[in-house]
């Protein structure tokens, strides 16, 4: 059984925040993870995982100070780049 840590979550957190994973994989990967993993630590990523797992019911949804406070419960800190759009093919 996989043990899930604060690495993995940051970095499905971050994978969804620079657009390389959509909404709905997010919280199908936290609703597996939720039924198959093991939680290192303290019970704050399991925690996590468990509020990434409905975060497509629009009563729950997802905001940026949600994921403000997720961050920061991991030990990390989010911050925002603005770039100039470029042309998509």
């Amino acid at each position: 059984m996989e043990q899930i840590t604060r690495a993995h979550v940051i970095g499905r957190l971050g994978d969804y925040l620079e657009q390389r994973m959509t909404l709905a994989e997010l919280v199908d990967w936290a609703e597996r993870m939720m039924m198959e993993a093991d939680f290192a630590g303290d019970g704050t990523v399991r925690d996590i995982v468990a509020r990434l797992g409905v975060a497509d019911v629009r009563a729950f949804g997802l905001s940026w100070e949600d994921f403000e406070e997720m961050v920061g419960r991991l030990g990390y800190r989010a911050e925002v780049t603005l770039r100039p759009a470029t042309a998509r093919s």
